[in-house]
This record gives structure tokens, C-alpha cells and sequence, in this order.
């Protein structure tokens, strides 16, 4: 008897999972299906409606992603939809990627952050929506195109910075936004490339901020503890450098670390003005948007495009900060 009600008791409880499911797809297929009819509510109705799904919706970097993407709209017949969680999670935006397929939409423009993207990526194809990776690319998957960032020369951009910074002479600690995230990977491997030719640079720890300010501040903390010849820090995401910052106020190094980060974003430019950070490696953002957008009309146009589309990184430093353009 008392398997018998423990196995009903499991068999509602998963009943219970799989409405619960079905309900959030629902309403978030109905929400796709509200925002279409908001913006095909004025005089005339978008030809196409693509769908933009970020990393992180409350992060100043996507923040320019998809105001470049949404400026499209008054240039061209198009409705963008610009969706992703926010905060970065990405079997949410898998979640989103799947509703956008089965939501019919003209083109899909989406950050493939890890292999589970090319399943559903090449699902999308099969089913004639095309499919443009951002930021992060999945060359494997049935994609017709990537624009972003390339992000091993980019890590390589600030190996050979810190190289010529530092005269040859390093011992690094690495935060790095995530060990699972493809373009973080990149930025990691084309740094290493650089830094280990150079017989007086060391790589001594590499940890994992999880794209938050505070565990980038936490791990960097117990980082220059427990590694106190520690000369350099190196972070691949934009919150990265915060926490390297704050970290090291915390333990009076601010002066004696060389300090390099990702993202001109207002924080980060800011503590480069103040000569808190040494190096940003700056990418363009915006200029991923629009021009993703503008990709996309035109394969739905039918006319030939590029496999990748690599927008500039450069090195920025504080006599760099009024050239820099965004």
C-alpha cells in the first residue's frame, strides 16, 4: 500500500511538472504572438518578424546588441523582438529558442552559447527559419551565418597587451565569465596562446565568475589570498574587471596589480579613467545588432551572405578613451 500511494504521489507530481510546462510555453508563445500584434496594430505591418534572443537582458552589453538590432526597424519592413533572460541562463534561452521555431517566425538571430543550441538551431533550419548566430557562434550547426566578436583573437589582443605592458614579466590570475560558455573558452585559449611563449609570464589560477560582479569579486578575492605573488589579473567578461577592482581595493593591492578586462561599458570605462583598469578590450555591440538584422533580410531575400561576419575588437586605454566609439 505504501509503494502503491508513493507511486501515485510521483505519477501526480509529474503530472503537475508537465502542466506547469505546457502552461509556460503558452504564455510565452502567447506573449510572442502579443508583441507581433502590438506592432502590427499601426497603419501599416511589418513584412518580416525576426526574433533576437540574448544572453542577458539586464546587461549594458546586450542592452547595445539589441538597441542595434531594434534601430532596424525604422530603416527597414521588419518587427525585431528582442528576448532573453535576465540573467544570463542559458536553458532559458534554449526555452525562447524553441518557442520562436514553433512560434513561425521569419528569422531567428540567437547566441549559441554551447553544443545544446545546434539541435534545436538546425531544427529551425528543417523547418525553412533561418538561423544567424551572435556573440557566440555554433559552426557545427546548420546556422547560415555568425557576426560577432572573434573571440580567440580577441583573448590573443589582450595576451599581447599584457606582454608589452608588462615587459614579459607576469604572474596571472584569470576570472574568466564561464568555463562552459563557448566565446569565454576563446578568450581563455587565445590568451594562453600568447602568454605562455613568454618564459617570465605564468598563469597561476583561472576561476569562474559565472558572468556576476560579486562572484567575479569573491573569486578574485580568494584568488590574490591564496596567491599572493599574483602581479596580474585577466577577466573575459564585462563584470569581470568590477570585481577584479573591488577585490583588490579590499586588500589594499590596487596599486601593484596590473589589471585587464572586457567591455567598454560605462563601469569599466570609467574605472580605466581612473586608472583602476589598464586595458579594456573593446568590441561592438552594436554594430552586432544592426547589422544581424540586416543579415537576415537579406537570406529571407534570398541573397547570398557570408559564413562569418567578424566586427573589430581593439585594445583601449586610458589616452584611447576619447577615439573609442562604440
Amino acid at each position: 500500500m505504501r509503494s502503491s500511494k508513493l507511486m501515485n504521489i510521483i505519477l501526480i507530481f509529474c503530472f503537475i511538472i508537465a502542466v506547469s510546462f505546457s502552461i509556460y510555453f503558452y504564455i510565452q508563445s502567447k506573449g510572442f504572438q502579443s508583441k507581433i500584434m502590438d506592432a502590427t496594430s499601426k497603419e501599416t505591418v511589418p513584412t518580416y518578424h525576426f526574433v533576437l534572443i540574448g544572453e542577458e537582458m539586464d546587461h549594458d552589453y546586450w542592452r547595445l546588441v539589441g538597441e542595434g538590432a531594434k534601430d532596424m526597424e525604422e530603416k527597414y519592413d521588419v518587427f525585431v523582438e528582442y528576448e532573453g533572460p535576465r540573467r544570463s541562463n542559458p536553458e532559458e534561452q534554449l526555452k525562447l529558442l524553441d518557442i520562436a521555431m514553433k512560434s513561425k517566425v521569419d528569422g531567428i538571430i540567437v547566441q549559441a552559447l554551447n553544443d545544446e543550441f545546434l539541435p534545436v538551431i538546425n531544427q529551425a533550419v528543417e523547418q525553412d527559419i533561418p538561423v544567424i548566430t551572435i556573440d557566440t557562434d555554433a559552426p557545427d550547426s546548420k546556422r547560415s551565418a555568425y557576426i560577432g566578436t572573434d573571440n580567440y583573437e580577441a583573448g590573443k589582443l589582450a595576451g599581447k597587451a599584457l606582454v608589452e605592458d608588462t615587459a614579459g614579466k607576469a604572474t596571472i590570475g584569470v576570472i574568466t565569465g564561464s568555463f562552459d560558455n563557448a566565446h569565454h573558452q576563446l578568450r581563455v585559449e587565445g590568451f594562453r596562446d600568447i602568454v605562455e611563449q613568454e618564459p617570465g609570464i605564468e598563469i597561476v589560477s583561472i576561476e569562474e565568475s559565472n558572468i556576476t560582479r560579486v562572484i567575479a569579486e569573491e573569486k578574485a578575492h580568494n584568488m590574490l589570498s591564496d596567491y599572493p605573488d599574483i602581479t596580474a589579473l585577466y577577466g573575459t567578461s564585462a563584470l569581470d574587471g568590477i570585481g577584479m577592482v573591488a577585490a583588490a581595493e579590499s586588500l589594499g593591492l590596487e596599486e601593484s596589480l596590473y589589471m585587464i578586462g572586457f567591455d567598454t561599458l560605462p563601469a569599466n570605462m570609467a574605472l580605466l579613467e581612473q586608472e583602476k583598469m589598464d586595458v579594456l578590450i573593446g568590441q561592438k555591440p552594436y554594430e552586432m545588432g544592426y547589422r544581424s538584422v540586416e543579415l537576415m533580410l537579406d537570406l529571407v531575400n534570398n541573397k547570398k551572405v557570408q559564413d562569418v561576419y567578424h566586427t573589430n575588437a581593439s585594445v583601449v586605454r586610458k589616452e584611447d578613451i576619447g577615439d573609442f566609439d562604440d
